[in-house]
């Protein structure tokens, strides 16, 4: 699953990153270290300009006024699908497994026209060691560049604000997830799905509705785009946040951990990742 992540790129930096046509951030976020559900959060969508969006599943929506575009907003992490009475259901569709997403009642809606990005920085998984408490393990991209989660997004109608109000209309969206390789699912076995910058047109575009096409967008990660390494428990508390909380730290039994993640059919692997650890405290995984 994908329960917690970083987010501490500017606003300005996600404009240019992904090619947004349309800014519709009316008020910055701040750097976040420790993302967690119903928080607000970044997403990039693709939209046809219109003079209102309503959430009551396409009822008296005003028509298209031009070709989508690339936008730049925020919304609450936690799918609120659009028939939903409250939105308490979104605390429990934080993630959607692709093996599913196209098929349930939830989720393929949203699925089949309303997809999203959610820009990460890097997530955090535990990994569960023999005899040991959870290790909170930092993954990112090794060069440095944002992770793109395959999200999904609705707006929901609060039916107890007046229509007109911006108030009654509430962006919710959700991260799909995957089963991990190998290397990460040392780790944990599931991890979010990232799309690829050559496959982010096609995922966005909301007149791609071909299901086979869009599964064909929904495939692992490369392993070898990406790096971690084992972080402080202080990320456990929602409550703590800073850029401390991605440093790498020092692991007692060095190179227990790198072990684990390079496999035991990777020793020279392993005793590389096991060296690093030994020698300062800290090191990549995989």
């Amino acid at each position: 699953m994908c329960g917690r992540y970083a987010s501490a790129r500017k606003r300005i930096e996600l404009l240019e990153e992904f090619g947004v046509q349309r800014d519709q951030v009316a008020e910055p976020l701040k750097p976040d270290y420790n993302v967690a559900p119903t928080k607000p959060v970044y997403t990039v969508v693709a939209r046809a300009a219109r003079p209102s969006d309503r959430g009551d599943g396409g009822a008296d929506r005003p028509a298209d006024t031009g070709a989508a575009e690339r936008e730049l907003r925020v919304m609450r992490w936690g799918l609120v699908p659009f028939w939903a009475k409250d939105v308490k259901i979104g605390s429990r569709m934080i993630n959607a497994r692709a093996e599913t997403v196209a098929e349930k009642p939830a989720f393929r809606r949203a699925f089949a026209k309303r997809r999203c990005l959610v820009p990460a920085d890097g997530y955090y998984e535990w990994q569960q060691l023999p005899g040991a408490a959870k290790q909170p393990m930092y993954i990112s991209r090794a060069d440095g560049r944002s992770l793109a989660f395959a999200g999904l997004y609705e707006l929901w109608r609060d039916p107890a604000v007046v229509a007109d109000d911006d108030e009654a209309r509430l962006w919710t969206t959700t991260i799909i997830t995957t089963s991990a390789p190998d290397e990460l699912g040392m780790i944990h076995d599931r991890m979010p799905m990232i799309i690829d910058p050559g496959g982010w047109a096609d995922w966005l575009d909301p007149a791609n509705d071909d299901v086979a096409d869009l599964k064909a967008l929904l495939t692992p990660a490369m392993v070898g785009d990406l790096t971690a390494w084992p972080v402080s428990a202080a990320v456990n508390s929602v409550r703590n946040n800073g850029p401390e909380l991605i440093k790498p730290v020092s692991v007692d039994k060095a190179g227990t951990l790198a072990a684990a993640a390079a496999g035991a059919r990777r020793p020279a692997a392993a005793a590389r990742a096991a060296r690093a650890f030994a020698e300062d405290g800290t090191g990549a995984l995989f």
